[in-house]
């Protein structure tokens, strides 16, 4: 399991760092997070992946990885913070599954859940425990929840007519049923939802020209006895609790809007219990007459939340049974959003048990790829461990999926966009402000963190900043602000940009100040008082990297040989002067556009194979633009063109004409040995036009 904590150093005598910046460890002497009355309890859960397949870049960013980042934020402002996650693993599709390979349920889950950890270890996801639903404490906790609810009435029973497979001689549960929608008419559409629209429904009954998934037969209706639960008599108190929750915590516009549409449609009575083998059977309390049911799915999943924190420690109802201490965040794609702010409040709230409840919850719209849809069947998209194949390393991924997070409406992943954002922003905007000034620090200052005020300075006081450098101390203090801000609201994206604006600024106050030999020689305090302020920056980009980036807030640490530190409320110097610096060293490296094509091939299914052996080869438009978007990139153009360039900008300029040479040469048949195809050529050169607006826009200055 990836590390939840950032790495710690070895102990060193030349280290000097300012008291108090450290980070809490919280962990007891069995190495668990248990709650404090006097502390601040925070609560993570993401969306539990279910296990029948691999999770692709969608399912990451929709849960697991924007969970992860406010984990991570969460520990580094010293909060008593416990992330948990696990794969659903009960349920029809994995029967479904299990059969079409020919193996046990509990093979198939044993080898996905593998699958789904090992994928998410490599992207840095830092989970306090990833466990699973089909254990013990599973059963032991959903039996105890259901009971009560049928103890206190809220389980009524109903003669259902269900869908009834006489091939395979028995009652087909949701997700053995497909067919049409009766809402948009997509035909492949499950018993239970339809993932092309999202609507839900009551029953499998619903669907058009419905069909057994398993052997494709037609279904008939037959009758059956279930337990349903009485959503509508619990109405009033999930609505108090909505509107309480909604009020004090921070709702996702789409968590709200999806939550508000079910209520205001008024709930009805809900199936819990499904003719299935492989599922948590319901209490034996309940007599005979159930001994062959299971819960419901989506009764069982959400109480695996509190059952994985039972298999993380003994003393689990510290987190879930304490809501005047315990703070719940809830990390999903939108299409689980009323699973979790509806149904599993109602099961809690009709227990009559004392219950942690949900205060804030983050979602997410689509992920899609380069303009459809992942697809596992297909091989379209990047699944499990297929971004290790591509050489990139997990903290360039993280940052292109977090940067394009699709918080307020779907967003589309394309390697274009993922090189060109990588190279620019990342390599040349971060990793130059972090490399820039270590090399010269170490160069040129025989790697000593500098001392502007000859001793007067020893952390033990408040910092007192130079008068030409107090603007740069504002604007840096109103972004941290910003950049806390946003992640208290789990605007997650918003905080990426805010820490690359800080970066942009840092790289801006070097570039004001012009760091270099003439500054050392012609004015060395000036030199050391800037210095001192950037080598600070770094340290605090350190701290504030590490939820986005946890590999790389490492790397600056060793570089800096600094000890992980919090995330402060303002910016001041905490690496005093005379700390000794480690060896610096590049964050990242350049990605070559050609292998986009490449990576296209591989990941966007047999049309993308083609293309790459030019068969349907793309051909580019020769349709000339009309005259108000040429107007628009004239005016962009001219102002783009008084503005001073970066001498990164330079560089890439005249790469960019040299690119355009040998494309127009190649199209005019002088191919010349070393070049590559016309399309890698073309998708180099868009890649660096993409690389150069993203570095003008990451270097072009800050508004505040």
């Amino acid at each position: 399991m990836a590390s939840p904590f950032p790495a710690k150093p070895a102990e060193s005598s030349t280290r000097k760092i300012r008291a108090g910046v450290e980070l809490q460890d919280f962990r007891d002497a069995d190495g668990k997070i248990l709650p404090s009355n006097d502390s601040r309890n925070v609560l993570i859960t993401s969306a539990l992946p279910y296990v029948n397949n691999q999770p692709h870049l969608g399912n990451i960013i929709g849960s697991t990885l924007s969970a992860d980042v406010f984990a991570r934020y969460s520990r580094q402002r010293n909060n008593r913070t416990l992330y948990i996650c696990g794969t659903d693993e009960y349920g029809t599709t994995t029967e479904v599954m299990a059969a079409k390979e020919g193996v046990s349920a509990q093979a198939l889950c044993d080898k996905y859940h593998k699958l789904h950890a090992e994928a998410y270890e490599w992207f840095g996801i830092g989970f306090d425990h990833f466990g699973r639903t089909s254990t013990p404490k599973q059963t032991e906790i959903c039996q105890d929840i259901f009971l009560k609810l049928y103890n206190n009435d809220w389980l009524e029973e109903h003669e259902n007519q269900q869908l009834y497979c006489e091939k395979d001689k028995r009652f087909l549960a949701d997700r053995y049923v497909e067919g049409t929608c009766p809402k948009c008419n997509y035909d492949g559409a499950r018993g239970d939802q339809c993932e092309h629209c999202s609507v839900t429904y009551e029953s499998p009954l619903e669907l058009v020209n419905p069909r057994c998934s398993a052997c494709g037969s037609t279904p008939a209706a037959r009758m059956t006895a279930h337990l349903h639960i009485k959503l509508a008599e619990l109405q009033p108190q999930i609505e108090a609790f909505v509107k309480k929750a909604s009020s004090e915590g921070t709702w996702s516009s789409n968590g709200k809007a999806f939550t508000d549409g079910w209520l205001r449609g008024g709930l009805q009575s809900r199936g819990m219990t499904r003719d299935l083998e492989w599922g948590v059977r319901l209490p034996k309390e309940l007599g005979p007459k159930w001994e062959n049911k299971v819960m419901y799915v989506w009764f069982d999943a959400p109480i695996g939340y509190p059952s994985i924190t039972a298999n993380y420690t003994d003393e689990w109802q510290q987190w879930w049974r304490n809501p005047e201490h315990v703070t719940l965040y809830q990390f999903m794609g939108k299409d689980n959003v009323p699973f979790h702010t509806v149904l599993f409040p109602g099961y809690l709230l009709g227990s009559g048990d004392k219950w942690t409840m949900l205060n804030s919850i983050s979602t997410t719209e689509y992920l899609q790829y380069e303009g459809t849809k992942f697809s596992k069947s297909k091989n379209v998209g990047v699944f499990g461990q297929n971004a290790r194949e591509t050489g990139v390393p997990a903290s360039v991924w993280r940052y292109y999926l977090l940067m394009n997070r699709p918080e307020a409406s779907d967003s589309e992943f394309t390697w274009d966009s993922f090189v060109a954002l990588a190279n620019a922003e990342l390599l040349n905007n971060l990793g130059n402000f972090v490399n820039r000034m270590l090399k010269f620090a170490v160069a040129k200052l025989n790697g000593i963190v500098p001392d502007p005020r000859d001793g007067a300075y020893d952390g033990t006081q408040a910092y007192e900043f130079a008068p030409e450098d107090e603007s740069f101390v504002s604007d840096i203090n109103k972004l941290l602000a910003s950049y806390i801000d946003q992640l208290d609201h789990q605007k997650i994206r918003g905080a990426l940009m805010t820490l690359m604006q800080i970066t942009g600024r840092g790289n801006q106050f070097i570039q004001d100040n012009r760091v270099d030999n003439t500054l050392l020689q012609n004015d060395p305090k000036r030199c050391a008082e800037v210095v001192l302020l950037a080598l600070n920056l770094i340290y605090l980009v350190a701290a504030l990297t590490h939820p986005f980036m946890p590999a790389t807030s490492d790397s600056i640490l060793a570089q800096l040989d600094a000890i992980p530190r919090s995330i402060p409320d303002t910016f001041s110097i905490d690496l005093l002067p005379g700390h000794k610096l480690g060896t610096p060293a590049h964050l990242f490296s350049r990605i070559d556009p050609a292998n986009i094509p490449k990576w296209r091939a591989a990941y966007g299914g047999e049309a993308a194979k083609a293309a790459l052996a030019g068969e349907g080869e793309p051909k580019l438009s020769k349709k000339a633009q009309d005259k108000a978007r040429k107007a628009a990139q004239k005016a962009a153009a001219e102002a783009e063109a008084a503005r001073p360039k970066s001498d990164e900008e330079l560089v890439l300029f005249a790469k960019i004409k040299e690119q355009g040479d040998k494309i127009r040469r190649i199209k005019q048949g002088d191919k010349q040995d070393g070049d590559a195809s016309l399309e890698e050529e073309l998708a180099r050169l868009k890649v660096m036009k993409e690389e150069v607006d993203a570095l003008a826009k990451s270097l072009g200055g800050v508004q505040i």
